[in-house]
């Protein structure tokens, strides 16, 4: 069994096919080093279960992630839900083949530092939110921007430039969560299991910054595959890659996302992301 890192990807470079190399890719929203670790197992256990060399290849943004797909540096992508629905527009014929069990009725947390005193609620997210700074995610991050843009418009029936004194972008949503924690922003939005996993590992101080509202629910992070697979790699590989994803049951490869396992998707399973991406100019 072979694989290796490939030298991360800015959105010019070029990466050649010499081989039957099969490549995969997932938007940047932890700390790389730690997605190294993460994917690195998962390339591992692909090439055992596809009989074929599986490569990860890191990428520095989600745009690079989006890019990469589209030039066929990649043929598959652990993508949030609007980079997915990008990434299939700009490749005809890419299909959304997996999602994790909790990517059905994902949720974003909006996170606040203690000492703003904004108190935490259930019902709709804090009126007491408006005039404090706020920081989103990447820019193209479902859970970190996407979703929480689309709740904050509804809530307040404004943009976010209007709400908060200040907006910001993290860039990732541990990023987002320092930033918060530190008092740099008073508000953010963040991916729950990325909130739950640092909580988990006692990497974030809750006596300074606290959940206080949880989204409603909405289809998330997916595995999505070029179209042109089964050509390059055999007959049928396409359902050979979604089977390995669905058959992938070891506790340690599943805490890597974190998700509890995966189940089949398509691309209809992402029609409101893309609804919401158009309605607030985010997609054409």
């Amino acid at each position: 069994m072979r694989w290796m890192f490939a030298l991360v990807l800015s959105i010019g470079c070029s990466l050649a096919h010499a081989d039957e190399t099969f490549r995969f890719t997932a938007i940047p929203d932890e700390d790389q080093s730690r997605l190294v670790e993460r994917f690195s197992k998962v390339a591992d256990y692909l090439s055992d279960r596809l009989g074929v060399d599986v490569e990860y290849v890191p990428v520095t943004s989600y745009g690079a992630a989006v890019t990469a797909f589209r030039n066929d540096q990649v043929q598959l992508a652990w993508f949030g839900g609007l980079s997915g629905v990008q990434a299939r527009q700009l490749v005809p014929g890419s299909q959304a083949i997996a999602q994790g069990k909790e990517d059905a009725e994902f949720v974003s947390y909006f996170i606040a530092n203690t000492a703003t005193g904004i108190e935490p609620q259930q019902e709709a997210l804090p009126e007491s939110v408006a005039g404090h700074s706020f920081t989103f995610g990447a820019k193209t991050s479902t859970s970190g921007r996407l979703m929480p843009e689309h709740f904050i418009r509804q809530r307040f029936d404004e943009a976010p430039e209007q709400v908060f004194s200040r907006v910001g972008f993290s860039g990732d949503h541990t990023r987002t969560i320092a930033l918060v924690e530190s008092g740099t922003y008073d508000v953010g939005a963040v991916n729950f299991t990325v909130w739950q996993a640092a909580v988990e590992d006692g990497r974030v101080d809750t006596d300074k910054v606290e959940v206080i509202w949880e989204s409603p629910t909405y289809p998330d992070y997916q595995w999505t595959l070029r179209g042109d697979a089964d050509e390059r790699y055999g007959k049928g590989f396409t359902q050979k890659v979604q089977q390995a994803l669905v058959d992938m049951t070891d506790p340690a490869l599943l805490e890597s996302f974190p998700r509890s396992g995966f189940i089949p998707a398509s691309n209809d399973d992402y029609g409101p992301i893309e609804s919401v991406g158009k309605s607030i100019g985010l997609l054409r």
